[in-house]
């Protein structure tokens, strides 16, 4: 009853619970579950993170295809919301591959399922487990575990590694997430990036390494072409090759990120060519090529019978 103009109700009414801030126990869940999710999705594709996976300077985990889709250029008919949500995301931080590291954690299977372990405690990685990993080389382990295996040698590959650089994985303390705040900064001022290497365009280079760097850097396979370009200079060293395998694109020395990358650039043109179809398969089941024939729809009623004219003799 109500709501016939007899009665005004009154805000107390309307508002049965004031608003109140969270307690402990209700704050915890929800960290919990916003550290479960950065543990399982990744935030740039809002897809589930599967290997390989990256981190940026400020221990976010990535699917490393999304970071290089997001580094290739773009189409000019993205929505510019799209762009900027990306943006957000990644904040300026990833410039480039040399601003992510690959980070390698140690799996275990358990039948059919995997999990993320310490290779040293044997711990499970994860929300519950405050993990780290090391730059350069990217083995995760858990913080308990860099503690207790005092030195600057990582167990898992012999790689030396400064304290500065060991990495708290998604971090939530605010100590922690300062000393990755006034560690990138440290590194930008002396000309490197995240993972320890020049930063593009930091000392003045030889043309040779100017090229070079040029081919490498990330802003897609070659900078200043657009995706068709790509494609069509993969194709050509294909050709040339005659080989059949995945073109190593010109300046990526590594062969995994190459076969990645022309992974992404089929992926990506796959896209544009169903966006630029026009009619997508669902409308066209709206339209008939052959046209209405009354004679083969005399069963139905007037609404889906229909009305066709007489064509003239």
């Amino acid at each position: 009853m109500g709501n016939d103009g007899g009665s005004i109700p009154t805000r107390r009414e309307l508002v049965k619970n004031a608003a109140r801030a969270l307690n402990t126990t209700e704050l915890k869940a929800t960290q919990q579950e916003a550290q479960t999710h950065a543990w399982t999705w990744c935030p740039l594709s809002n897809r589930p993170l599967t290997t390989p996976i990256v981190s940026d300077c400020a221990g976010t985990l990535y699917n490393k295809d999304a970071i290089i889709e997001q580094l290739l250029p773009k189409d000019l008919d993205t929505p510019a919301s799209v762009l900027k949500e990306k943006e957000d995301v990644l904040q300026g931080r990833v410039k480039g591959l040399r601003d992510v590291v690959e980070v390698k954690f140690t799996v275990l299977k358990e039948g059919k399922d995997e999990k993320w372990v310490c290779p040293v405690t044997s711990k499970e990685l994860g929300p519950t487990t405050k993990s780290v990993y090391l730059v350069p080389c990217g083995h995760a382990f858990s913080e308990a575990a860099i503690r207790e295996v005092k030195g600057d040698v990582c167990v898992e590959c012999n790689e030396s590694y400064k304290e500065g650089d060991i990495i708290p994985i998604v971090p939530l303390a605010k100590e922690d997430i300062a000393k990755l705040v006034e560690r990138i900064t440290r590194l930008r001022e002396t000309g490197l990036t995240h993972s320890l290497k020049k930063a593009p365009g930091s000392k003045k280079r030889k043309k040779g390494d100017v090229a070079a760097e040029n081919t490498e850097t990330t802003n897609g396979v070659l900078n200043g072409m657009t995706v068709d370009a790509v494609k069509t200079k993969l194709s050509e060293q294909e050709t040339a090759n005659g080989q059949t395998a995945t073109p190593v694109p010109s300046g990526i020395k590594n062969s995994a990120t190459a076969s990645l990358t022309a992974k992404v650039l089929d992926e990506q043109s796959e896209r544009n060519k169903r966006r630029k179809q026009g009619l997508n398969d669902n409308l066209k089941s709206l339209f008939s090529n052959t046209g209405y024939s009354a004679q083969t729809h005399k069963s139905g009623d007037f609404m889906t019978r229909g009305y066709s004219i007489p064509k003239k003799n």
